[in-house]
């Protein structure tokens, strides 16, 4: 998350106006490699998240095949940093965790190589410092954790996701597309202007759990001028000239701009505060973050194919004189990224807490209309987007209850 936030860094123009982007063949840049957009960051908590729960299932299935006591059973004179505990030592599921991510992680932010493999010795040796594994132990975990990630970054790299931005002749017969079905089309706003909008074909990238895309292809929106669009101008122009402190605050806590974990990892925060208050153990916590992290990218790939299908225009490119409080993204408007992401993570989180269900949804709503305060989407984007996220998660929520966990 931390490196989500420091690479969430949209590309400025350069001086003579154009647009140059960042590439992994080239990721020092300028620009440096990746921008970690809501896209991007969602697929990189998702490739970590299932590459340490395949881990640990991994991990568990020899601890219990070789039954190694931890080191302080064998030796008493070993007193653990954090308490005796009987579950089998060999192979070190911290060391499955420490060497998955690093190898993910540095695949995904190939910049930060050097800082990512001495976190990961750092951790490593944490293990043997705090008497919780031997030597062997590790070797073993950080085996089982090299073939995991190996694994997760082949799917990786044949998941679409390279060619998700496209160059603008092809996004330009995207937009002719939407023009020739329904006659509007969605244009950049800002100056000088982007001529490519942020990865028209993500709506293409596999998914974690939907067998395609096109399952959870909402309805179009209102025809522009008809009275269900008027009717939600009117809306929007009042929200503007109503603001409060309120609608305010609310927006800009869920705004999860550039700099900052995106509203995929605000997600995640939330699975924190519950995973610790419920004291998961680390399965039970890497099973959550890994459902939580799949639901939440497909949900963003379900999200992006509605927008370059229908490549409806936003707000602030058809009501003379609006303004928006939190921006403007370089995409289509229908359907809301933050409504699919947030009611997708919450019915994955009141699936797995559903004492906790009331309060997941009620963000989830709050999220979703947060970006009409802030003059972002028409509350039809947000609306739809909710339903949308709901309809991606019961395909996750399926798929949870026939892995043997439950």
């Amino acid at each position: 998350m931390e490196l989500v936030a420091k690479y969430n860094l949209i590309p400025g123009p350069n001086p003579d106006g154009t647009y140059t982007l960042p590439s992994p063949a080239n990721p020092v840049g300028p620009p440096p490699f990746p921008f970690a957009h809501p896209a991007y960051s969602s697929r990189a908590y998702a490739h970590l998240s299932v590459a340490q729960f395949d881990g640990l299932i991994a991990a568990w299935h020899y601890k219990f095949l070789w039954e190694r006591p931890a080191p302080s059973k064998v030796d008493p004179s070993i007193k653990p940093a954090y308490g005796e505990s009987d579950l089998p030592s060999y192979p070190s599921h911290g060391a499955v965790i420490a060497a998955a991510s690093r190898d993910v992680l540095t695949a995904m932010f190939p910049l930060e190589k050097d800082y990512l493999a001495a976190r990961a010795l750092e951790h490593l040796n944490s293990l043997m410092w705090a008497g919780e594994a031997v030597e062997s132990d590790i070797a073993a975990g950080v085996v089982i954790g090299t073939e995991v990630a190996k694994l997760a970054l082949a799917r990786a790299s044949t998941d679409g996701m390279s060619k998700a931005q496209t160059p603008k002749p092809q996004s330009d017969s995207i937009k002719q597309a939407a023009i020739d079905r329904f006659g509007w089309y969605w244009e950049n706003q800002e100056i000088p202007q982007r001529p490519v909008g942020l990865a028209p074909l993500y709506g293409r990238v596999k998914m974690w759990s939907v067998p395609n895309v096109e399952m959870t292809r909402p309805g179009p929106p209102p025809a522009i001028g008809s009275a269900e669009y008027e009717a939600d101008v009117e809306i929007l122009v009042s929200h503007q000239n109503n603001m409060t402190e309120e609608k305010r605050r609310i927006a800009n806590y869920w705004q999860d701009g550039l700099g900052t974990y995106t509203p995929p990892g605000h997600w995640n925060t939330i699975a924190f505060d519950y995973i610790v208050k419920y004291k998961m153990n680390p399965l039970r916590t890497a099973r959550t973050l890994a459902y939580l992290n799949m639901a939440i990218q497909d949900a963003g790939i379900s999200c992006w194919d509605a927008k370059y299908y229908y490549h409806y225009p936003r707000p602030i490119q058809m009501i003379p004189g609006f303004k928006t409080i939190a921006g403007t993204p370089n995409f289509p408007s229908y359907t809301s990224g933050h409504s699919t992401f947030s009611a997708a993570a919450a019915e994955v989180l009141s699936h797995i807490f559903p004492q906790e269900g009331e309060i997941f949804r009620q963000w989830a709503e709050e999220a979703a209309i947060s970006r009409v305060y802030g003059g972002i989407h028409w509350t039809f984007d947000s609306d739809v987007g909710l339903e949308q996220g709901k309809d991606v998660a019961s395909y996750t929520v399926a798929r949870m209850a026939t892995d043997g966990a439950e």
